[in-house]
Order: structure tokens, then C-alpha cells, then sequence
């Protein structure tokens, strides 16, 4: 008989081993037969979905996007990552520069970062005064009630990464050519304030964590668990049915009786 503290260790090292590509490619494909099927529903019934990306740098918010919209129409899901606000921007109502964005009936949009910045970003980095901040909090629910109000299906997610992790991935940006577009000055500001994030964002739980727009947390420590693990929520948190498809035939064609023009094309080098 295996006693109770080697199962539960068991378990931890399942939990926690590396999660194989082939695994990881058959959930993943499996996940986006069903996004498909949730874009139809969306569409056919008129549904206005908001799904909002918040984390610290370096927590997978990017990569967990690319695998949700990786197989969907970009215009049904619609990606929105907001750059700096220009100054006309900032002397504008908080929420406004933000609510263009928010989906229209048979769309679902997806925030990379949101209003919450100024719960985050802009309080850690002193781009806002604790007095915007006090009153961001503080208005944020009302204006998420009146989406949902409004019939928006609002989704939070936090996704939650250990600073060891966020390390290793950022000394990865700095080093793999590849990632180094990822790396902006503030994830160098950023990285020794990681308790001051810890703090704005147990005070952003606290005042916006509610009923009608909760924060679900997802651990992002593995990349592939984690997206597997977000879109398997998002599909359970939005009702959605299987819609008929008409069989589709391709019709017969002609091939042979056109001459093609004697033209001389520009091929490009294969080198591969």
C-alpha cells in the first residue's frame, strides 16, 4: 500500500513535469475544434465577449493569446494591446480611451493588458498619483457591472508566474535573438519592484475581484499547461452548442483547355 505522502508526492511530480509537445499538440488540437465551434455560436447568436490578460512580465500572457487565436477568425477574435496613451489620451476619462474597443455583438475581444495598467503599471511606475488609483479601483466595478449590465461575458484572468521563472524568461528575451523584440525598458524598471507589483495587485484583487467579474487565476509556470488550462476554462465558462454544418462538396472543374501565357515569372530562389 503506497502511503498518503508518497501519492501526494506522486502527484506533485505529475502535476509538475514538463508536459510532452505530442500531448500538449493533441489537446491543443482538440481545444481549437472547439473555439471554432464557439466562434459559430458567438456569431450566430450575437454574443459580445471581453476576455481581459493581466500578469506580471514575463507571465505567458502573449503566448496563451497566440494559442487561443491561432486557429480563429481575427475578426470574430479580436486581439487589442493598447500602446502608451498620448497625451490627449491622458487628459480623457480613464475608461474612455478603452471603451471603442469593447465587442461588438458576434465578437470577442481579447484584452493584452486592459484598464487595469493603471492598477499595475501605472501605479508601480509612478505614471499615475495613489489618488488616480484609489478612484480606479473604486470605479472599476461599476463600469465592469455595466457591461455586464449591458450583456458583455467579461473574463479576467491573471496569470500568476514565480519570480524564478520570470527570470529565466527574461534573461531568455535578452539572450535568444528571436525574443528580443519582447523586451521593452520597463521589464528591465520592472524587474527589481516585484514586491511592489505583489502589493498593487493584491490591493487590485481586493477592490475588483466581484461577483459579476471575477479574477480567475491561472499558475504559469509551464507555458503548455497553462494555455492548455485557460482555454479549457474559457470554453466551459461560455454556454455554447455544436451548430449544424451544411456537407460541403467542391464542384467539378476543367483543368488542360487554357493555354497559360508564355510570361516570365520572378520565382524566388528555393533554397530549401
Amino acid at each position: 500500500m503506497v502511503s498518503k505522502k508518497k501519492a501526494s508526492a506522486a502527484v506533485d511530480v505529475v502535476k509538475t513535469a514538463p508536459l510532452k509537445n505530442k500531448e500538449y499538440e493533441k489537446e491543443l488540437r482538440r481545444m481549437h475544434v472547439e473555439l471554432v465551434k464557439l466562434q459559430q455560436w458567438v456569431v450566430s447568436k450575437g454574443l459580445k465577449v471581453c476576455i481581459v490578460f493581466e500578469g506580471r512580465d514575463g507571465a505567458g500572457k502573449g503566448g496563451t493569446i497566440k494559442a487561443i487565436t491561432e486557429r480563429v477568425s481575427p475578426r470574430v477574435f479580436r486581439v487589442v494591446a493598447l500602446p502608451a496613451p498620448t497625451d490627449k489620451e491622458k487628459s480623457q476619462l480613464y475608461f474612455q480611451r478603452y471603451v471603442p474597443h469593447l465587442p461588438s455583438a458576434g465578437e470577442i475581444v481579447i484584452f493584452d493588458r486592459s484598464w487595469y495598467n493603471r492598477a499595475g503599471v501605472e501605479r508601480v511606475m509612478g505614471f499615475c498619483t495613489p489618488d488616480q488609483v484609489e478612484k480606479f479601483l473604486d470605479g472599476a466595478p461599476i463600469i465592469e457591472k455595466a457591461m455586464v449590465d449591458a450583456g458583455i461575458i467579461l473574463l479576467k484572468y491573471w496569470l500568476e508566474v514565480t519570480p524564478k521563472e520570470q527570470e529565466r524568461r527574461l534573461r531568455d528575451r535578452i539572450n535568444d535573438g528571436r525574443k528580443t523584440w519582447k523586451l521593452s525598458p520597463m521589464d528591465i524598471k520592472s524587474f527589481k519592484l516585484w514586491d511592489e507589483y505583489t502589493v498593487a495587485r493584491d490591493a487590485m484583487f481586493s477592490a475588483t475581484d466581484t461577483a459579476w467579474a471575477p479574477w480567475f487565476v491561472a499558475r504559469s509556470e509551464d507555458k503548455k499547461r497553462v494555455r492548455l488550462n485557460v482555454i479549457s476554462h474559457l470554453l466551459s465558462q461560455i454556454p455554447y452548442k455544436t451548430l449544424p454544418i451544411e456537407e460541403v462538396k467542391l464542384p467539378r472543374r476543367k483543368i488542360g483547355k487554357t493555354k497559360p501565357a508564355d510570361y516570365p515569372f520572378r520565382y524566388i530562389a528555393e533554397r530549401f
